[in-house]
């Protein structure tokens, strides 16, 4: 059987244990056993990360002790699989470079707060967006500084009501890379919990755990 490490915490505004709730029956129900915990020191344990094929993460802020992400680290590129979402992804741990290379963007701001936006697919082949016609939001809009190596599977366009320097800017908005051996996968959706109510966010996010899993 197949085994998922599921860590939330953080911030609690990124809703993190309602949000990694949404996702553990459809893994359960894709042949996973699901570890669920709400310790960043879970990476520093050796036992339990050994025979992970994947890791999601919702953890918004915080500090990755040196123990721990060495054991992150290690794992992804040893080919455990790595998936998140929106701030509990990519804005977990502002003070480590090493990480944000390994997920491959980290957030700078969301002009305007909630707000109306559209998701554009920009990869209509992939098996991730494979079907997904472009979608509407009513959430934060990421503005990341992000790797340029980065396989963008969706974008979406600052219109510049809320800034007018960024008017016209193209963000990556989900995307997929490489970590030596592991796969990771990145969807800035998910602000809540309530935003995987949007079909194709939720969908998005379900294909990008299975393709990031470790086979």
């Amino acid at each position: 059987m197949k085994k998922a490490l599921m860590v939330w915490g953080g911030w609690d505004g990124h809703t993190p244990k309602e949000s990694i709730d949404r996702f553990v029956p459809f893994l359960t129900k894709n042949g996973f056993d699901v570890v669920v915990k709400d310790s960043l020191e879970a990476y520093a344990d050796t036992s339990l990360m050994s025979g992970l094929n994947l890791i999601v993460q919702c953890w918004t802020m915080g500090t990755l002790s040196n123990e721990a992400g060495a054991g992150l680290n290690e794992a992804v590129r040893a080919g455990v699989g790595l998936a998140g979402w929106h701030g509990g992804l990519c804005d977990s741990f502002r003070g480590n470079i090493d990480y944000q290379w390994m997920t491959g963007g980290q957030f700078l701001g969301h002009p305007g707060n909630i707000i109306d936006y559209e998701v554009h697919i920009e990869n209509w082949d992939d098996p991730v967006t494979a079907g997904i016609k472009d979608f509407k939001m009513k959430s934060e809009q990421y503005y990341m500084m992000v790797e340029p190596s980065n396989l963008v599977l969706a974008s979406a366009v600052f219109d510049g009501v809320h800034d007018p320097l960024r008017k016209g800017v193209s963000m990556p908005t989900v995307w997929k890379r490489r970590w030596g051996n592991g796969k990771v996968f990145f969807s800035a959706l998910g602000h809540v919990a309530a935003d995987f109510d949007v079909p194709e966010a939720r969908i998005i996010m379900e294909r990008g755990l299975l393709w990031a899993a470790k086979s």
